[in-house]
């Protein structure tokens, strides 16, 4: 046992062995002040530090690495070489020294990995036991070549593959060679041929052939759910994968393509076939993921399988619904049978893509019914279709291939509602029953060619019952009432586009739909959405009856007008700012209608910006809509320049002075009310709405009578801005006075410089500018009080 000291023993030899130390560090420093003393090269520094010196680099590749890749490398050279010397130096030999030479390298090669592994060289083991391998095949290969020409190539590679893959599964099993990790994997990928190639050699047609592919499919599947982790369940898994697969595909192709019932089953049992074994796979398997996949490919392969043994004898029609029977009736079987949690959850997946590949199937037909009238727009009021498929298909080719979409999807509808029970998921599968069995029934009069009145009435009744049911729903249970209105407003906007082909059927549709919406608009729970609609509505609906009675454009303008003024009292009723918004803009947008109508009669025009003028003053006169005071002033000016120019009238002051004069009339008011607003924001834009127009034309007036009326304005103008100390009417007056003033001197300047020589003007220009500079001082101290004056106005 190790001795330990007691601890004033052992601080006695730390001490001394702390001594010898210094010493000998003071010995070595001695040493090296006498070397750097008498060797110059060493008394200069070192430029470089050796800690700054970089440091050598580590190996790029581990011992390990490069032992593996000249091993593979070597193995890879020597089956080269094997293979060259079978195809080329082959036919140099006789029978004996052929057999003699493969033979003994296959058994050299087959017994060289048995003292390697003895002295522990696995990775060289491996790879000679690889060339071992190649050399086999090799065998195989220049035993057909030489005794067995007259054998049939494929069969021979099938039984060969057999073979090689029980030798390689023996070589692999042996206890001294069982370490190995190339012969079981290797074996297996052999054995993924002898079915398949024997199938191919017997000509045992597409089902042999595909029969081959699921066999071995389900022999992969066996091993990978046997072995262990490793590479032996790799290789099986990709086999399993691969060659089922194949097999599927195979077996769906012929499925599809069966001439007959009895052809159908033999496609199915193939399919059976296959979804047995992923069933097998699925229930024995180890990962839950894997599970849920394979449990799907189940519940597809049986849905296909009884659905190809019906298919040859149901029309086109059907088949998409047979299928969909066949998937929901899985989903009762699910239920009604026990199975392990991922399987249950695939199949459940399973189902639920049978009927969404179903959906899917049938929406072409409800799309073009909701789209297709739209075509009517550019044949508005050409006649009474014939039918709902010619309503529905204006412009669009008829879909017959779709006969039973309206079952379909009421069908995945019904399934929604009744079997998604879980919380989380029961309001998404309300919403989307909802908007499947209303698909369906937008479908159906179509798909019975209903008369084109009934086809009306079935859209109607639908809006009304979607506003209905927006109106009871609750947010619990389908998601609130958004759902429902989208598909009101869907429905009406199709309804809309289909009363198109008559007058008649187009007024009362769209009286039908303002009145609905607008009784939707007296509950709380559809008002933002409701109001809107129910006033575009009307607008189309005015515009129809305007056109319906024979009406120009800018007389139905007017009546367009009730729009926009029913807007204005729904949104001061409105208790929801976001509902008054959209009412207003909606309501603004009908207003630019009817003014957009009235454009091409200048009378009716200015009629028509009145109006809007006045009720645009009406909701001014709430107090959080004040700024729509301008508005209601810009139709106003806007509707007398339009009567204006209707009469001929071309004095700017006509335009100018109506607008002027409520605009000073408001800035006197708001400076009453607060003396601190500025002159420029209460009088300039009025003052500058009249004058500077006045002044434009004043200036090429060829007569003195607007010039003279400009003068007096302008210098009125000044005079009560100087009186009351106000900026705006001071300056504005005073330019237009002064401009107006210039032009009415302007020809006679004129004739004098032409009588004055041509010195004169830069000699008078030289004298002002003398002028200028001798009392240069005093001028500035005169433009600073001008300055000041002009400051304290306001």
């Amino acid at each position: 046992m190790t001795h330990v000291p007691p601890p004033a023993e052992e601080l006695r030899l730390i001490d001394t062995e702390l001594w010898q130390l210094d010493a000998r560090r003071a010995q070595l420093l001695a040493r090296r002040a006498w070397l750097v003393a008498h060797l110059p090269s060493l008394s200069q520094p070192s430029p470089v530090p050796p800690t700054a010196l970089p440091a050598p680099h580590g190996p790029e590749a581990t011992a390990p690495r490069v032992q593996n890749v000249l091993l593979l490398l070597g193995g890879l050279l020597l089956t080269i070489a094997a293979v060259a010397f079978t195809l080329v130096s082959w036919g140099h030999l006789g029978i004996a020294g052929r057999s003699l030479v493969l033979g003994a390298v296959t058994v050299a090669a087959l017994a060289a990995p048995l003292p390697l592994l003895g002295r522990g060289l696995r990775s060289t083991a491996e790879a000679v036991a690889g060339l071992a391998l190649a050399l086999t095949v090799l065998d195989a290969y220049a035993l057909h070549a030489v005794a067995l020409t007259g054998v049939d190539a494929t069969g021979y590679a099938a039984g060969a593959s057999a073979v090689l893959a029980a030798v390689w599964t023996g070589y692999g099993r042996v206890p001294r060679t069982s370490t190995l990790r190339l012969p079981l994997p290797a074996a297996l990928t052999a054995a993924q041929l002898p079915l398949l190639l024997g199938a191919v050699a017997a000509d045992a047609g597409r089902y042999g052939i595909t029969g081959a592919l699921l066999v071995t499919a389900a022999c992969d599947t066996a091993v990978a759910l046997r072995a262990p982790a490793g590479p032996v369940r790799i290789t099986a898994t990709v086999g399993a994968y691969g060659m089922g697969a194949w097999g599927v595909l195979g077996a769906a192709r012929l499925s599809w393509t069966a001439d007959g019932p009895g052809a159908g089953a033999l496609a199915a049992v193939l399919l059976f076939f296959a979804a047995g074994t992923a069933l097998a796979a699925a229930w024995r398997g180890r990962a839950a993921g894997h599970a849920v996949g394979l449990s799907v490919a189940v519940g597809l392969l049986a849905v296909a399988a009884l659905g190809g043994i019906v298919h040859p004898v149901l029309p086109v029609a059907w088949l998409v619904p047979a299928h969909l029977v066949l998937g929901t009736a899985l989903l009762a079987a699910i239920r009604a049978v026990r199975l392990p949690e991922p399987v249950r959850r695939g199949l459940v997946l399973a189902s639920a893509a049978v009927q969404g590949l179903a959906v899917l199937w049938a929406l072409p037909l409800p799309t073009l019914t909701l789209l297709g009238p739209a075509g009517w727009t550019a044949r508005i009021w050409s006649g009474t279709p014939g039918g709902a498929r010619e309503a529905v298909s204006a412009d669009a080719p008829w879909l017959s291939q779709l006969l039973t979409a309206p079952l379909v999807l009421a069908a995945v509808a019904a399934v929604l509602a009744l079997a998604v029970r879980a919380t989380t998921w029961r309001p998404r599968a309300l919403m989307g029953a909802l908007a499947l069995g209303w698909s369906a029934l937008m479908a159906v009069p179509v798909v019975l060619d209903a008369p084109y009145p009934a086809v009306l009435v079935v859209e109607l009744l639908a809006t009304a019952a979607l506003l209905a049911a927006g109106s009871w729903s609750r947010v619990t249970e389908s998601g609130g009432p958004l759902p429902a209105l989208v598909l009101a407003l869907v429905t009406s906007v199709s309804l809309a586009f289909l009363s198109l082909p008559t007058r008649s059927a187009t007024v009362g549709v769209l009286t039908a739909l303002t009145v609905l919406f607008g009784a939707a608009s007296l509950g709380q729970r559809l008002v933002i959405v409701a109001v809107p609609a129910a006033l575009g509505y009307g607008t189309a609906l005015a515009c129809a009856v305007g056109t319906a009675a024979g009406w120009a454009p800018e007389h139905t303008a007017l009546l367009v007008l009730v729009v926009p003024a029913v807007a204005a009292l729904s949104a001061a009723r409105a208790t929801d700012a976001r509902t008054a918004l959209v009412t207003e803009v909606t309501g603004a947008a009908a207003g630019l209608l009817a003014i957009g109508l009235a454009v091409g009669d200048p009378a009716m025009l200015s009629l028509t910006l009145s109006l809007s003028a006045v009720i645009a003053a009406g909701t001014a006169v709430r107090a959080d809509r004040r700024p729509a005071a301008c508005a209601a002033t810009a139709l106003f000016a806007l509707a007398a320049w339009v009567r204006l120019a209707a009469w001929g009238v071309t004095a700017p002051e006509a335009y100018t002075v109506p607008a002027s004069l409520p605009a000073l009339l408001i800035g006197a008011l708001r400076r009453h009310r607060d003396p601190r607003v500025s002159s420029w924001v209460a009088y300039g834009p009025g003052l500058a709405a009249t004058l500077l127009p006045s002044l434009a034309a004043a200036w090429t007036d060829a007569h003195a009578t607007r010039p003279w009326l400009l003068g007096a304005a302008a210098l009125l103008v000044t005079l009560v801005g100087a009186r009351h100390q106000l900026r705006a009417p001071l300056l504005l007056g005073g330019g237009v006075l002064v401009l107006d003033a210039l032009h009415e001197l302007a020809p006679y300047l004129v004739q004098i410089a032409g009588f004055l020589p041509r010195w004169v003007p830069p000699a008078l220009a030289g004298l002002l500018l003398l002028a200028v500079g001798a009392t240069y001082e005093r001028r500035l101290r005169d433009v600073r009080r001008v300055r000041d004056v002009l400051g304290r106005m306001s």
